[in-house]
């Protein structure tokens, strides 16, 4: 599927020289330290007794009933520590700085979750750490970013561009182009110049992994579907990479409709993007007739970016993923279902799948199994919702 970071005509490496040898010696670095005995032996140790893994795998049963058609699972990456599954690529980018010798961490966020989940990684390892999030976000976002200072990280409020999650990155390679030498560029998705894109899924396939295995135990066969919210696509790809295989398993990826169809209402890169590159790799990017870049928009901080990994993309394509959408208005439905239901208060970026798969068990009916990827849980969003219900 992939050559030298390219999944089809997706993905590559885009950059200055001086950056591709550097990311050249990431990903060699990588590959050696994922065959090491010991890596192995620690990484594991810490997704047991620090993260909490593995998450436990949750049949709906309530809302199921309410439903009345197909079985709904939820796979809890809300209960991994820190709230998400983004600790899951964090302590493995991390782990990777150290064994390169570098002494700073970089990383870009949106809704926080990947920022607070780097920031915590380094607290445990001991490096620095620096956190480039968009104005617009930090004020959605009040109590990560409090939490990712408290950690030792330094934020740095992007007030450039639209301030949103594309403008993080904007500036967080920026710094990174100037300071490779010392830092390493954790990414937070299945985005970027190669070999992030396949890093962060590979440290994100134990949520696949783990998923397959408990459903088996549970109920002797594979789930009918799979169901993941898609920004730039890490906890989708970490669901979807065990599943690619099995044809019986229809995959479904979310991506933010927002307030509707029209370029910068809305998130959704596959269904509206057009091919080409964006911060060092070939993708779907939302840009209009003439070429130009617009602002991505969501209600999920996570999911507002202008476009997405360039294996989604390339899944998209050969039609192995089914890409849908689903609208802020949706979103914030199943949020309340959820919480209401069954006492889940999922992230906003999770509630679009939950949204979805709500629809999904409705169309498959009774019989049928669904596993719905919770990437993370809504305590970040509960002020900002109920601000929004009230006015």
């Amino acid at each position: 599927m992939k050559n030298n970071g390219y999944f089809g005509e997706f993905g590559g490496s885009y950059v200055s020289s001086i950056l591709k040898e550097e990311l050249n010696r990431v990903y060699e670095a990588y590959l050696k330290l994922i065959k090491d005995k010991n890596f192995i032996e620690e990484l594991s140790l810490l997704r047991k007794t620090y993260q909490g893994r593995p998450t436990p795998l949750y049949f709906c049963k309530k809302l199921t009933n309410q439903i009345g058609g197909a079985n709904i699972f939820l796979k809890r990456e809300d209960l991994n520590h820190t709230g998400a599954h983004k600790i899951n690529h964090c302590i493995g980018e991390v782990l990777l700085a150290k064994y390169m010798g570098k002494k700073v961490v970089i990383g870009e966020t949106g809704a926080g979750q990947h920022g607070l989940a780097l920031a915590t990684a380094c607290a445990l390892v001991g490096l620095e750490c620096k956190i480039f999030m968009g104005e617009i976000d930090v004020n959605k976002q009040y109590i990560n970013v409090q939490k990712m200072k408290l950690l030792g990280a330094d934020v740095f409020c992007v007030k450039t561009g639209g301030r949103t999650l594309k403008d993080a990155v904007d500036e967080a390679f920026i710094f990174y182009e100037k300071n490779y030498k010392t830092a390493l560029y954790c990414i937070g998705s299945v985005v970027g110049p190669h070999p992030f894109p396949t890093i962060v899924k590979e440290f994100q396939s134990v949520v696949g992994k783990e998923a397959k295995k408990q459903f088996e135990k549970l109920n002797n066969t594979l789930p009918n579907a799979i169901v993941a919210c898609v920004g730039g696509g890490s906890n989708a790809m970490g669901i979807f990479n065990a599943f690619l295989n099995n044809d019986e398993v229809e995959l479904y990826g979310v991506e933010p409709l927002g307030k509707g169809n029209k370029l910068g209402e809305n998130a959704a890169s596959i269904t509206f993007g057009k091919k080409d590159i964006l911060h060092g790799f070939k993708s779907l990017v939302l840009e209009d007739e003439n070429g130009k870049l617009v602002d991505a928009y969501s209600i999920a901080s996570g999911l507002d970016y202008p476009s997405v990994g360039p294996e989604h993309a390339y899944l998209n394509e050969i039609k192995r993923v089914k890409y849908v959408t689903i609208s802020d208005c949706e979103a914030l439905d199943a949020f309340f279902a959820l919480s209401k239901i069954e006492g889940i208060i999922p992230a906003l970026e999770s509630a679009h799948a939950v949204s979805y798969g709500m629809k999904l068990a409705s169309i498959l009916g009774k019989g049928k199994n669904i596993i719905i990827n919770l990437s993370g849980r809504g305590d970040k969003d509960v002020d900002y919702v109920l601000n929004l219900k009230n006015n």
